[in-house]
């Protein structure tokens, strides 16, 4: 397999520093609830997981009843802080200015945040409409399940042995690799920690990189030979 045909993007950590800001709405709410947990750790355990599997997890774990009024109130408190805080990735506009591959976006996030987040740091018309949610495929859909990857190659009419993925997560390599994909692990957000790259190598990624500018010639390099599985 030589050379990819197209290149699928995470969005929250990869292209907009969103994770960390969900990370600080999600453990105060968890905290207030009765489970404590700082931002780090939310970071590091939860990042890529909807609100929704994050409390069915802390449910299970710590045998805490958590009200379902909380799914409501994190989103809405965490959309109005996305829609005026949230920033773009360093390098990322370099790195799409330098990348000819058709390209997309796949996510867990809603299409509504993935549409307030684009327009505000100026990614939406990068993507020319291929922004893909797994929620629209449906709850049970999202990652790390592989839908939403084979969803967004289907869409572009790639195969996925054809395809890269640049994901920040656990959950979203994990994703990539069920869906026959080869993986850029990223770790250059705001909610990093200090074992990141090491659970994304972990997982499936097959490099890691810190710095959106490092994809492009990340992209060149692994076009070039076949991965050894």
């Amino acid at each position: 397999m030589n050379g990819f045909d197209l290149i699928i993007f995470d969005c929250d950590g990869v292209l907009v520093d969103s994770e960390i800001i969900a990370a600080r709405v999600e453990s105060a709410l968890l905290t207030e609830a009765g489970y404590p947990i700082s931002v780090e750790e939310m970071g590091e355990r939860f990042a890529g997981m909807t609100w929704k599997n994050i409390l069915l997890a802390v449910e299970a774990e710590a045998s805490i009843p958590l009200s379902a009024s909380l799914l409501d109130k994190s989103e809405k408190l965490l959309d109005q802080k996305l829609a005026n805080e949230v920033k773009i990735i360093d390098g990322v506009k370099f790195a799409l200015s330098r990348i000819t591959l058709p390209r997309c976006v796949c996510s867990n996030s809603s299409t509504q945040r993935l549409d307030a987040m684009l327009t505000r740091v100026g990614l939406k018309p990068y993507f020319e409409g291929h922004v893909y949610s797994a929620k629209d495929l449906g709850a049970d859909r999202v990652k790390p399940k592989p839908d939403i990857f084979l969803h967004g190659a289907a869409q572009m009419n790639v195969s996925p042995a054809k395809t890269i993925v640049v994901e920040d997560s656990v959950h979203g390599v994990t994703a990539a690799r069920a869906a026959g994909m080869r993986v850029v692990g990223f770790t250059g957000a705001s909610h990093t920690y200090p074992s990141h790259a090491d659970k994304l190598t972990e997982a499936g990624a097959e490099t890691v990189i810190a710095r959106m500018s490092e994809l492009p010639a990340t992209i060149e390099a692994l076009s070039g030979w076949h991965e050894l599985v």
